[in-house]
């Protein structure tokens, strides 16, 4: 008995090692087309001519992107010039937790889009955040830091030059402020960001 069990251990084993081989290529593979879309939603694809995800470093700004975790910059040239760069930011006080958001950023410091990539907040309130149900989000291309001034960078309801959501003002609130510290990051590690050696680690910001 002991040694069907065992055998049966082993077989099972080596057929679940054998199917992660057979698909751990496709798995990637649709993993960096999933990335490319995205980045492409916030940096046009028709700005840059490198190979935009291979052009990367690795950042620590938690004050500035709300992660303790190492950040990922990834960076589009044209003709070996600095076009922009796509991160991820996170917003900490949405009205149900963190709100996960990717930033592409041109090189003269103008949003070129923002796109949710996750969050918890209430159907029907606070997902109008999401490209898929409002065009809200879009409010945020052209954007930069003094455009509008920086006493403006917020909700409506703040003094700001930004809609809130009916019955939902914390979400919009959060994601305004994210976006802003993603661009005062820009703003202060610019140079650095296009300079540094790719796959290299910055130190925090």
């Amino acid at each position: 008995m002991g040694g069907a069990l065992a055998a049966f251990a082993i077989i099972t084993t080596a057929l679940l090692a054998f199917t992660y081989l057979q698909t751990k290529g496709r798995v990637n593979a649709n993993e960096q087309q999933l990335l490319q879309e995205r980045l492409q939603a916030v940096m046009p694809a028709s700005s840059y001519d490198n190979t935009f995800l291979k052009d990367s470093i690795s950042v620590r700004s938690p004050a500035l992107l709300g992660s303790q975790d190492p950040v990922t910059v990834y960076r589009a040239r044209k003709d070996g010039k600095p076009v922009g760069v796509a991160f991820q930011a996170i917003a900490p006080n949405g009205y149900s937790g963190n709100i996960t958001l990717l930033i592409g950023i041109y090189a003269d410091g103008r949003v070129a889009g923002v796109r949710v990539l996750s969050h918890k907040e209430t159907p029907g309130l606070g997902d109008p955040i999401e490209i898929e149900r409002s065009p809200w989000i879009l409010s945020f291309n052209g954007k930069s830091l003094g455009n509008p001034p920086a006493e403006q960078w917020a909700v409506r309801k703040d003094g700001g030059v930004f809609d809130q959501f009916t019955g939902a003002t914390i979400t919009p609130r959060a994601v305004v402020g994210a976006v802003r510290k993603a661009l005062e990051f820009f703003q202060a590690n610019r140079n650095r960001l296009f300079s540094a050696p790719a796959d290299s680690a910055q130190a925090s910001t």
